[in-house]
């Protein structure tokens, strides 16, 4: 089965999303980063995902509900002017979070 991981852009008035495929030990990128809300980052990652068929339509519904609950939990972090990765990290053990504390 193929690994895929999220990875996220933490930032102040926006999320990123990018996914990378982990290949033995190493990551390679699959996709660019997406930005919400500044574009609609759930709808450009799903025309991605379309484009890969090595990436089954199962895959594609996980990885595109996983990104939606991310950024609704970012979006009520937003809300309250704190940034905790280390708080996400645990909520969301199977994505990868990049930003600033």
């Amino acid at each position: 089965m193929n690994k895929f991981i999220l990875k996220f852009l933490w930032l102040e008035k926006s999320i990123a999303v990018a996914l990378d495929q982990q290949i033995g030990e190493n990551t390679s990128p699959i996709t660019e980063y997406f930005f919400w809300p500044r574009k609609d980052a759930w709808e450009e990652l799903k025309i991605e995902l379309e484009k890969k068929p090595w990436i089954s339509q199962n895959e594609a519904i996980i990885l595109l509900n996983q990104t939606t609950e991310v950024i609704n939990y970012w979006q009520e972090e937003s809300g309250t002017n704190r940034c905790d990765l280390q708080k996400a990290t645990a909520k969301f053990p199977e994505c990868l979070f990049i930003g600033h504390d």
